[in-house]
């Protein structure tokens, strides 16, 4: 009895044994392994930060982080701590950051210098609002891009400051492990923009921009200096007059404007516009037809305001042009010489021109039909134009204003005074006596020798 007892505690004791090394062989060797901390990519959520920046306005920079291949390098960081992120606005990366620097970034051989300027933007803490300080002092304080700092700072106006940016948007997305700040413009750290300079100096040098020989002013006998670059959306710099079509007697033709075909104003677009508001304001039906369909007036008022030029329009209302003959508009040319001395190559407004005729008393403005100009002075509280039988009266002031074109309604038909006067000069005709015959001349002298007729008639 005493042997089976003692078989069956040595049985018990094998099958204990047993189960002791399966359970040790269930449990994992290195505990560690399964800290909370150990596998980054498992404290991911769509709860977090990193997930909140690229689903927010913040879409340049959301993009940015994607190109620079820094998403699992900041998941591995929001695994550790929180985080802080100052996101520029689109517009700072967009618009106003240098292009040529832009490109240096987007370039695959300046992945580093993209990821360096991206993680310094993020602390490797959690900043709130209520937690920068509150003097005119700065805070110190490392970023993710290393031996990098930031300094946070309050200003006497109350806004808080990172480095030379100002928070526009302070705490604008916060999550459980971390939040977000919106900045007016985009942090560069030293490092990148040294890589720049460095990289800009490098292509200055190893390439030569190609150019042209100098040119020498056959008069002067000295080097011509190269005309300045013109900005986009500057005033043009040749005057009005080299710009418009030829003759009405030739074919119309493109403005050559300067710069060519840019269209950095719609001026075709600006013209319909001011067209339209005539045939809606009422009253002035002809001045459009003139325009439009008489002439080829309106298509090249678009193009010379898509160069960039300015116009006043000085429009004749219907009864106006109503008063005008067969004959002045029969002539080749006639219609486009009429509507030319109307068009003022200024942007003048009825305050404007008021203003300038109040002070001045009289003012002279250049035409399109040159040399001629028009004459402006105040007459009852308003502005006239012209003089003597041919003078208008600003009749419906800004018909039109929109920056480029300005359309003031007139109440007569303007001509220049050079035509009036021709017109207004009567042709004297001379007097012509009937002319005698030779025989009748040679009696009359000799019937007054001899004193019968004292004259002949």
């Amino acid at each position: 009895m005493d042997s089976h007892i003692h078989g069956s505690s040595i049985s018990f004791f094998i099958v204990f044994t047993l189960f002791l090394s399966l359970s040790a062989a269930a449990l994992p060797r290195h505990p560690k392994l399964i800290s909370p901390k150990s596998n980054s990519s498992a404290q991911i959520h769509s709860n977090s930060v990193l997930v909140a920046l690229l689903d927010s306005h913040y879409t340049e920079l959301a993009e940015l982080v994607e190109k620079a291949l820094l998403l699992q390098t900041l998941e591995q960081a929001v695994g550790q701590h929180n985080i802080t992120i100052f996101a520029p606005r689109n517009e700072a990366l967009e618009r106003q950051l240098d292009p040529e620097f832009k490109r240096f970034l987007l370039e695959p051989g300046n992945l580093k210098s993209l990821q360096t300027l991206l993680m310094f933007h993020i602390i490797p803490k959690r900043i709130a609002s209520d937690q920068w300080p509150k003097d005119s002092g700065s805070g110190r304080h490392r970023t993710l891009c290393k031996n990098e700092h930031l300094h946070l700072s309050s200003k006497d106006s109350g806004n808080k400051a990172v480095d030379s940016a100002e928070v526009v948007r302070p705490d604008d997305v916060i999550r459980p492990d971390g939040l977000i700040h919106g900045i007016e413009r985009v942090l560069i750290p030293r490092s990148v923009q040294e890589d720049f300079n460095r990289r800009r100096s490098l292509r200055s040098i190893s390439a030569v921009i190609p150019e042209g020989a100098p040119e020498v002013d056959p008069r002067t006998h000295r080097l011509k200096k190269p005309a300045p670059a013109v900005p986009a959306g500057a005033p043009p710099v040749l005057p009005i007059y080299d710009a418009l079509a030829p003759g009405p007697s030739l074919a119309p033709a493109p403005a050559p404007g300067p710069g060519g075909p840019r269209h950095h104003f719609d001026g075709e677009s600006q013209v319909k516009d001011f067209i339209h508001t005539l045939l809606h304001y009422g009253g002035y039906n002809e001045m459009a037809d003139i325009l439009v369909n008489l002439t080829s007036l309106a298509t090249e008022m678009g193009r010379l305001v898509s160069e960039g030029y300015v116009l006043t329009v000085l429009a004749p209302n219907d009864e106006a042009m109503a008063k005008l003959t067969t004959d002045q508009l029969s002539e080749p040319g006639a219609p486009e010489q009429i509507v030319y001395y109307h068009i003022i190559p200024e942007y003048q407004t009825e305050e404007s021109m008021y203003n300038s005729v109040r002070r001045f008393g009289k003012v002279q403005y250049d035409t399109l039909r040159l040399p001629h100009r028009v004459v402006a002075q105040e007459a009852d509280g308003s502005v006239k134009f012209g003089s003597g039988d041919s003078s208008a009266y600003l009749f419906d002031p800004d018909i039109y204003t929109d920056g480029r074109i300005s359309v003031q309604g007139i109440d007569e038909v303007l001509f220049p005074v050079e035509e009036l006067e021709k017109k207004a000069t009567p042709v004297v005709k001379a007097a012509v006596k009937p002319r005698r015959g030779k025989l009748m001349e040679v009696a009359c002298s000799m019937l007054g020798t001899l004193g019968q007729f004292s004259s002949c008639q």
